[in-house]
């Protein structure tokens, strides 16, 4: 086992995993129950995907809406899919296991170890991905039980947990001129539809900007 390999896959797991408890307190704010908020975690495992349910059926959208906004957003996750395919060789129930685990922070680290070899890709990849899974999983329980604790959540400011959250993923990729427009864009759009559609399709109709933006890139 390569040792620089493991440490930064547990830094990776554990910083990404504290932010569970953000999810865990946003979706009682949002009037999930601690089992369903747990639910969540353990069988969605797709951080944006989770705050976006939550999210839109907090701020009295369908589930048809949170479930299609959260789907957009997890299209990324089969996109890293075929990028680990032809690396882990995986087949049968371990093939359904590293789908689970396939997130942003297991193929980052995964590809972030190329230079060390094939052994280390796979190391990086199996160990970010459980160790995310088992901390997410952690503190999204111990968010929740707080969040409950408090009485009203709403009281506390928790409901604003779901866009803090959001802001804190997208600030640090509004690195150059076009993420910074495409960001501008979105909000102004959201803001424009908001009081006219129900909630959740705002979302749904920046995801489509965004597509626009990038078909406009490529062309």
């Amino acid at each position: 086992m390569n040792r620089a390999t493991a440490t930064q896959s547990l830094s990776v797991s554990f910083t990404v995993g504290l932010y569970g408890t953000a999810f865990g307190a946003a979706s009682i704010a949002a009037g999930f129950s601690i089992l369903q908020t747990c639910l969540l975690s353990l069988l969605t495992f797709s951080g944006a995907s989770q705050f976006a349910i939550v999210g839109v059926m907090g701020a009295g959208g369908s589930a048809i809406s949170g479930i299609a906004t959260a789907s957009l957003l997890g299209i990324r996750n089969g996109l890293y899919g075929l990028r680990m395919a032809p690396l882990l060789k995986v087949r049968g129930v371990k093939r359904v296991i590293a789908a689970q685990v396939t997130i942003d922070e297991s193929t980052g680290v995964a590809i972030g170890q190329e230079d060390l070899g094939i052994n280390a890709m796979k190391q990086g990849f199996w160990l970010t991905g459980f160790g995310v899974y088992i901390f997410w999983n952690f503190f999204t329980l111990l968010g929740a039980l707080g969040a409950q604790a408090m009485g009203n959540p709403s009281a506390w400011g928790l409901d604003a947990a779901v866009p803090a959250a959001f802001l804190g993923l997208v600030w640090p990729r509004l690195t150059g001129r076009y993420e910074r427009t495409l960001a501008a864009s979105a909000v102004t759009l959201a803001i424009v539809l908001s009081p006219i559609i129900s909630a959740g399709l705002p979302i749904i109709a920046t995801a489509l900007l965004a597509v626009a933006f990038g078909w406009k890139v490529r062309s």
